[in-house]
Parts: structure tokens; C-alpha cells; sequence
């Protein structure tokens, strides 16, 4: 115990690092797990069996490689702007993607925000819908 007092009292900056980065870890598995943050496996569903919409938040020259078929691309930059197009699909499931699954929590919070219900952020993002081997098209 008196080593482990003695490193911390040494390694004070990389001892407060640990505590930050446990910290931000418990913050997203608190704030951003549960039932709308979901793997590319369930999206599948949704979309086959519920009619659900893809709204992809890359910049549209990341969506034009590649993006999930019939995705609707609305880039985070100025996406309360465009929330607007989406209104159709207001008691659709909305399943919104990224490329890792970070910048569409923000997009998810902001259509609940606007009274969409069943809004649901792609876990992992394009990289896990990839890592699944699930099919990516470059057609509009």
C-alpha cells in the first residue's frame, strides 16, 4: 500500500488522467448505452421489419464512398437546420449513423429534442455496420 501512495505522490498528473478517463467511460456507458444505442444487427431489423429511416451525419464526401442503401445524409454541421426534412418520419424509427457512433448521439438528442420518439443511434457507427459485413452503396 505505501508503494501505491508513494507512485501516486510521484505520478500525480498520470493518477488524475486515470480518474478523468474513468470518469468519461462511466459517463458513456451511462449517458450512452441502453435500448436506443444499437448494433448494426437490430438496425437490420428496424429497417426490414419496421420501415425505419437512415439519416447518415458524415459530410456528404465520407457518404458518397459509401453509406448505408436509401440513408439520408444530413451532415452534423447544421443538422438543427435540416431536422426539417425529416418531419415525414416523425413516428418512423429513425436510425441515425456516423462514422464510429460519436457524432450521431449529438443528431439523437437533437430529433428527440424535436418530438421524434423512436430515435436510434447506430452503435459503432459505419465501421461497425462494415465490421458486420453489411453491404455499403455509393448510389443516391
Amino acid at each position: 500500500m505505501e508503494q501505491l501512495i508513494e507512485f501516486a505522490g510521484n505520478h500525480l498528473l498520470l493518477v488524475m488522467a486515470l480518474f478523468v478517463i474513468s470518469g468519461a467511460l462511466a459517463w458513456n456507458l451511462i449517458a450512452g448505452g441502453g435500448k436506443n444505442n444499437i448494433p448494426p444487427s437490430e438496425a437490420t431489423v428496424l429497417i426490414n421489419r419496421e420501415d425505419a429511416v437512415v439519416v447518415d451525419v458524415r459530410p456528404i464526401a465520407d457518404f458518397n464512398k459509401g453509406h448505408i442503401v436509401h440513408s439520408i445524409n444530413l451532415p452534423i454541421n447544421g443538422f438543427k437546420n435540416q431536422i426539417k426534412q425529416l418531419e415525414k418520419h416523425k413516428n418512423t424509427p429513425v436510425i441515425v449513423s456516423c462514422r464510429s457512433g460519436n457524432q450521431s448521439q449529438m443528431a439523437c438528442r437533437e430529433l428527440r429534442k424535436a418530438g421524434f420518439e423512436k430515435v436510434y443511434n447506430l452503435r459503432g457507427g459505419v465501421m461497425a455496420w462494415q465490421g458486420a459485413n453489411l453491404p455499403l452503396t455509393r448510389k443516391k
